[in-house]
């Protein structure tokens, strides 16, 4: 057992209130969801944060939070839609220094049209990267100052090495690569993605961070670890030859059952 990965948790403040107890039990790292509306980042969200703060003195794990992310992607083309996305990703880095957070989630922009359709155009795959660095060269500089890793998570990606190919083009030790293990899931089973194992495999030491929900290969379901036809033993596999210490969030609908999907794992002695 004490070999076995810890499992983190992506809460909000309420329901860190509830599993506090089990989120200190073994220092989990944690992801707070509460700050990516634009309403509270538009806000005062200084009081959440000091709620936070106070719910996890004791707290040693490492914290995030996930960005803002509704209603726009990070290689816009408008240059005043680009203006308020880059508003936002600083909004949200605002909140991590003011939290003590060490990542922030940030959505990866390759579509499944992307995925057959950036070669159709001369350039097309040098110009998202390109928008993208218009978009987060601020928020970068950001991130690198006050030690917030920026993890790019893959949403529609059918290809694994698309976004890795973006975030090294930044050569910053503050890009990253996410991996949703339901976004994968539903890559392979629905436009023939590989399997979540080689999503891993190909991210390699750039794993900073990772989602964990189960799902059918058909929707984005976030269910508890278990409930769903993910292969864990394949994932699991893959993350023990890492040596980049990914944070393994355990990210679903139903907060309620963060436990239950924690047991589910130690019953496979696959985590903790």
């Amino acid at each position: 057992m004490p070999d076995l990965p810890i499992l983190g948790a992506a809460l909000n403040v309420t329901s860190l209130k509830t599993h506090r107890s089990l989120m200190l039990e073994k220092q989990r790292d944690l992801e707070l969801q509460d700050f990516w509306p634009a309403e509270t980042l538009n806000g005062d969200w200084q009081p959440l944060v000091d709620e936070a703060k106070t719910l996890l003195d004791g707290h040693t794990g490492r914290v995030g939070i996930h960005g803002p992310f509704w209603g726009f992607t990070i290689d816009p083309v408008d240059v005043d839609i680009r203006e308020i996305v880059k508003k936002r990703l600083l909004q949200g880095l605002e909140v991590c220094e003011a939290l003590g957070g060490t990542h922030m989630v940030v959505h990866s922009p390759y579509s499944t049209w992307d995925h057959n359709n950036l070669d159709n155009y001369d350039g097309a795959r040098d110009r998202k990267i390109e928008l993208c660095h218009l978009t987060m060269k601020d928020a970068v500089k950001r991130a690198e100052d006050i030690g917030c890793e920026l993890v790019i998570e893959n949403i529609e990606d059918k290809d694994p090495y698309a976004r890795i190919e973006l975030a090294d083009s930044f050569g910053s030790n503050a890009v990253r690569i996410s991996i949703d293990t339901g976004h994968a899931h539903y890559a392979h089973g629905s436009t023939g993605a590989p399997p979540i194992d080689y999503f891993v495999k190909a991210a390699g030491s750039k794993l900073r961070h990772m989602h964990l929900q189960d799902a059918d290969g058909y929707a984005d379901r976030h269910w508890a670890l278990g409930e769903g036809n993910i292969n864990w033993q394949s994932v699991f596999n893959a993350i023990g030859k890492l040596d980049s210490d990914p944070r393994l969030i355990v990210e679903i609908k139903d907060h309620a059952k963060f436990p239950a999907s924690i047991a589910n794992m130690e019953a496979l002695g696959l985590a903790q």
